[in-house]
């Protein structure tokens, strides 16, 4: 009795195998990021706005808040040499922030939520003006002020490891 059951290890093991295989090549490869991404060297930022009433409340600061940090985050990854004129840049990156319209209070069960404000990077060929990618990061909303800045800040370093991650060697 014995002796049978370790006769069919060897087919076990070899089924067990092959369906391995077999899911491995049913998995697509992950599509291919715009070659355009992976090589620029210069890129211009385009402030694209913020959604009117987001300054001085929820978040501090100015409508101009989230280009003027994530300018600066750029600008201290190195990775671009960030350029003053579109025209001499290999993409350009337009950056919102939005605090879009929906359902207040409405049925959650029925999927419906309340938009949170969202921070939008959209990363365009410069020469084509066709859009290549678009990154998005919401952020939490808050009760205090306090919570309202930091959870702004948070969504914006989200924003840049989302760019470093796509822009990352594969």
């Amino acid at each position: 009795m014995q002796r049978m059951r370790w006769s069919h290890v060897p087919l076990l093991s070899l089924s067990l195998l092959l369906a391995g295989v077999t899911v491995a090549a049913q998995q697509p490869a992950p599509p291919p990021i715009p070659q355009a991404i992976l090589t620029a060297k210069k890129v211009f930022l385009s402030n694209a706005g913020a959604d009117s009433g987001l300054f001085p409340h929820p978040f501090t600061g100015t409508p101009d808040r989230a280009y003027s940090e994530f300018y600066t985050a750029l600008g201290a990854w190195g990775r671009y040499q960030l350029v003053g004129d579109p025209s001499e840049a290999d993409l350009v990156f337009e950056l919102q922030l939005s605090a879009p319209n929906g359902p207040t209070n409405a049925n959650k069960q029925n999927g419906a939520s309340d938009p949170l404000p969202m921070l939008r990077l959209v990363i365009l060929d410069r020469r084509t003006h066709y859009i290549l990618w678009a990154l998005t990061e919401s952020i939490n909303p808050a009760a205090l002020q306090k919570t309202h800045d930091h959870n702004f800040d948070d969504a914006l370093t989200a924003l840049v490891t989302d760019l470093k991650q796509l822009t990352a060697p594969r």
